[in-house]
């Protein structure tokens, strides 16, 4: 198994991160571009990849990104037509995406290419035979700007069919800093901590804990990252991958531990019901408006959370604090997710697409516009707008090849990925009733057993 060397590594570059919004670093405005600068251009810096002509050749590109997250992704295509004289279409897509893919195809419109959020569902999507395999530009730029385990991510059986993009640090907690000022709290360093610095911020008033349940892909990077610092990398792998159940004790333990939050409904803003009816966006809204009387005093989730942040008036560094997700084991645990762009059309339009969204130039574009981090580890750090930013995508880049992907992400898509069903179903139901830790280990096996034999 992989060692813990780097994860460790960057676990402690991870504790910079408070350090640095506790000197009140500046934020860009979150979804906006550097004063003076724009998305870089072939004339205004030598470009890093060479893409053929494609004029008058149409590319659709389908993801499930909205708001803030199309508008820089489409900065990204806009200066993939400028190079090479392709009109690029950004087609909507809604969750499940292979239920969507499956929907398009089935109607003979597939996109060129999907940004597609999990591992399992490029796995599916390869099964299903709609995935080309990566030309040879596009490895080329993978091999020059990528860690290996980035590369290997998007393969199945050793060939390449997926392009990481985007990835996501989902090791964060993000808070309120004028209710921790008031409350007299500090950042925890542990889970023991934490529930202490919860119980702190409740006392003066406020509801310390904003959880966007309606969404259960947020309840499953809770488990995780508690799962990964308590039971240790080797039985997170283990467990991702099937090979031990999910009654196993270390997953009674991870739930254990989870319950000791999620038992408490005071420590939550709406309780378990109110939980349930929040969805992720406005979970991390509601923490920073009110000022410092806000309805949740921190909010659990990752990098992309600034996204979010730029949608109220507070400032990241200033009235929006970080700090890594709290050790409950010997180390603060790195997970992280990211999005993978996968060919439908073996086309020469969709592989210049990939050959781009590999290279360091099409990172950069949104690297600038914020709420954003690459695992392309030859993107200038620079690149980022604000020393949080920076500092957390310095440290996944750190993290290297034992960086841990999302679990849930790698679970085939009717366990991990699919709302209503599976995980996402099963912990929300653990969130309602968090005291049936049997009952929800038994539903989480028989669900999984399930999907990984189908």
């Amino acid at each position: 198994m992989r060692t813990t060397l780097r994860m460790r590594r960057a676990a402690l570059v991870f504790s910079a991160i408070g350090a640095l919004a506790l000197t009140g670093c500046s934020d860009d405005g979150g979804g906006k571009d550097k004063a003076g600068e724009g998305p870089a251009t072939g004339k205004e810096s030598p470009s890093s990849v060479t893409l053929p002509a494609l004029d008058g050749e149409k590319i659709s590109v389908a993801a499930v990104w909205t708001g803030p997250e199309q508008a820089n992704f489409t900065k990204v295509l806009d200066e993939f037509e400028k190079r090479t004289g392709a009109t690029v279409t950004f087609v909507p897509a809604q969750d499940p995406i292979v239920n969507f893919l499956g929907t398009k195809i089935a109607g003979g419109q597939p996109p060129d290419v999907a940004m597609i959020p999990q591992v399992g569902a490029i796995q599916q999507a390869v099964a299903k035979k709609w995935a080309k395999p990566v030309g040879n530009e596009a490895r080329a730029q993978l091999g020059q700007n990528y860690a290996q385990v980035w590369q290997d991510l998007g393969k199945v059986d050793g060939t390449q069919y997926g392009v990481y993009f985007k990835a996501a640090n989902k090791s964060l907690i993000w808070y309120n800093a004028k209710a921790f000022e008031n409350a007299g709290a500090s950042e925890p360093k542990t889970w023991k901590d934490f529930m202490a610095t919860a119980e702190t911020v409740s006392a003066s008033g406020v509801t310390p804990v904003s959880v966007g349940g309606a969404d259960g892909w947020t309840l499953t990077d809770w488990f995780e990252n508690i799962y990964l610092s308590q039971a240790g990398p080797e039985k997170y792998d283990q467990l991702a991958k099937h090979e031990i159940k999910w009654t196993d004790p270390s997953v009674k333990d991870a739930l254990t531990t989870l319950a000791e939050l999620f038992g408490k409904p005071s420590l939550i803003t709406g309780g378990a019901d109110g939980a349930l009816q929040t969805e992720f966006p406005a979970s991390v809204t509601q923490t920073f408006t009110g000022g410092d009387q806000p309805k949740g005093a921190m909010v659990f989730e990752g990098d992309f959370v600034s996204v979010n942040i730029a949608q109220t008036e507070a400032k990241i560094g200033t009235d929006a604090k970080v700090f890594p997700f709290p050790a409950v084991g010997a180390d603060s645990p790195v997970v992280t997710g990211g999005d993978a762009a996968v060919a439908l059309k073996d086309s020469k339009g969709a592989q210049a697409l990939l050959t781009w969204l590999a290279s360091k130039d099409s990172a950069k574009i949104w690297a600038e516009a914020g709420g954003f981090i690459s695992p392309n580890k030859s993107l200038d750090a620079a690149a980022y707008p604000n020393d949080v930013q920076r500092t957390m995508a310095e440290a996944l880049i750190a993290a290297g090849d034992d960086v841990r992907f999302d679990m849930s992400d790698q679970a085939p898509q009717s366990f991990g990925g699919t709302p209503g069903k599976g995980e996402w179903k099963t912990l929300q139901d653990f969130l309602k009733n968090p005291k049936d830790i049997a009952g929800t280990q038994a539903k989480l096996e028989s669900d999984a057993a399930k999907a990984y034999t189908s």
